[in-house]
């Protein structure tokens, strides 16, 4: 069983770290995901006998980690989810993508139209005039670059199927490691980690934010990663 990494708590919200390779909510492959540690980690700590609450509010691809939150009652669950529908939900990332840009430490951005073929699960940028296309932006910015491969900082404006991992590769920077949308050697892991929560306490009036920094192993360990 996976150790639960507890960023923060109370009695309305949880903030934990998610593990790489493990999903977000259970699936097909019957793994152990998120859901079920924190509702186990909750169920030991208040030693509750019955089933335990626990909202998803948001979620991150399997091969993905970094923060998470989840609503610990249904008022909060439902609050955080006007939140991040109202875009008053910050998530910025951090990614390993392949190749050297331009510039460093500037802010840029890539708006692009997306489409997700579902037989495939798999999303490509087409012209916006496609039915079922979706704009997606986002922000980003170059913070080191080594042997050819950058380190980089991206803030979501949209959240689509993918998103960050297409948009890259589309641009010619696809993510290190990645196999779907790029040339990654088999067996390594993307270099995308879900880094940094803004978000308003639904309970509380006040704005918090939570920083995950990934371990600096693997890939990681080329870059300075912020804290």
């Amino acid at each position: 069983m996976n150790k639960l990494n507890v960023i923060y708590e109370d009695n309305h919200i949880i903030v934990v770290e998610k593990l790489v390779n493990v999903p977000s909510q259970a699936d097909k492959t019957g793994d152990v995901d998120m859901i079920t540690l924190v509702k186990e980690y909750l169920k030991d700590k208040y030693n509750k006998p019955g089933n335990v609450y626990l909202g998803l509010v948001h979620r991150l691809d399997r091969p993905v980690g970094g923060i998470m939150i989840f609503a610990k009652t249904s008022k909060a669950a439902s609050r955080l989810s006007e939140s991040i529908r109202e875009k008053d939900f910050q998530k910025i990332y951090l990614a390993v993508v392949n190749g050297k840009f331009l510039k460093l430490n500037q802010e840029e951005v890539l708006e692009d139209y997306l489409y997700k073929d579902e037989a495939l699960n798999k999303t490509k940028v087409v012209s916006k005039e496609k039915s079922g296309a979706k704009l997606a932006k986002l922000r980003y910015t170059v913070l080191e670059e080594k042997d050819n491969l950058s380190l980089v900082q991206v803030t979501l404006e949209t959240g689509r199927h993918h998103q960050i991992r297409v948009q890259f590769a589309n641009c010619g920077h696809s993510l290190y490691g990645d196999q779907k949308y790029g040339n990654g050697p088999k067996d390594t892991q993307i270099a995308l980690w879900a880094y940094r929560l803004t978000f308003k306490h639904p309970v509380k009036d006040e704005e918090m934010t939570f920083v995950c920094p990934p371990k600096k192993i693997g890939i990681w360990s080329k870059f300075s990663i912020p804290n």
